[in-house]
């Protein structure tokens, strides 16, 4: 009899000794500190610009863009587009905005140079996780708009995201839910001010003498380098997609139209 007392008292220590673990486990986990990655970004004679990514609201995007800055591909490349009281443009390899994004790029022992793209995280896309604004500070993946082609094409627009992106420098709502908004600067948002204000370049026509205002600046600032700091948790490779063929699709028209006018 004493010796089932003394067990039963054994059972109910360990319960209780598994009861309080499991208990402090959880409360952790309810009160731990979620830390989100952090992207550190240093503009040649600039400065240093951080900016603190989301996950929860555009996953996909978030890996893709810590995955290329892993490989090092931002490394010298430029902010090649500034609009006053808009946004600057930086991550194309061409620095003009023409530049394509690879697999190469996101799988540098690979040997594909095939162009990929990535899925729109935005509410516009049907993706309604995504609720970060398009708000000073923030920053969102850029993409092509095809639709002044064809109206047709607006899943082809949305969906063409690769390695570019853009800071914002002003709340714009008229674009809230139409770009992958992934981040927000939390230093160096003056750095940011600063590159917008910069001098654009001046087009002019030869036969008319007219001039127009583009919005590559003069001296491009170099991004000299992005690393990111995940804190010990990687964040995968991200889902790609086949970029859509323009050209292609371009040239697919204007057949049709030759063969129309034949007729």
């Amino acid at each position: 009899m004493k010796n089932s007392k003394t067990w039963l008292i054994i059972f109910l220590i360990v319960l209780l000794v598994i009861g309080v673990v499991l208990g402090i486990g959880y409360y952790k986990k309810l009160t731990e500190n979620k830390q989100n990655p952090i992207v550190t970004m240093n503009i040649k004679d600039y400065g240093t610009i951080k900016i603190e990514l989301y996950p929860d609201m555009a996953p996909n995007t978030v890996a893709n863009f810590i995955k290329l800055a892993q490989n090092g591909y931002y490394n010298g490349l430029t902010f090649h587009r500034v609009v006053q009281d808009f946004m600057i443009q930086g991550g194309d390899k061409a620095g003009d905005g023409t530049g394509s994004v690879t697999l190469k790029d996101l799988y540098p022992n690979g040997e594909s140079e095939d162009e990929y793209c990535i899925e729109g995280e935005f509410v516009a896309n049907n993706y309604t996780d995504n609720t970060l604004k398009l708000e000073r500070g923030v920053i969102a993946m850029a993409r092509g708009d095809y639709t002044s082609i064809s109206t047709a094409l607006r899943t082809e627009s949305y969906n063409s995201g690769g390695a570019q992106f853009f800071i914002m420098v002003k709340d714009t709502p008229r674009i809230n839910g139409l770009y992958a908004a992934f981040g927000r600067v939390t230093e160096g948002m003056d750095i940011v001010d600063q590159i917008v204000a910069l001098e654009t370049v001046v087009e002019t026509d030869e036969e008319t003498g007219e001039t127009t205002e583009t919005d590559m600046p003069v001296n491009k600032p170099v991004i000299e380098s992005v690393t990111v700091e995940t804190f010990g948790k990687d964040y995968g490779y991200p889902e790609t997609l086949e970029p859509f063929d323009y050209m292609s699709y371009l040239m697919s028209m204007y057949s049709g139209s030759l063969t129309s006018s034949e007729e």
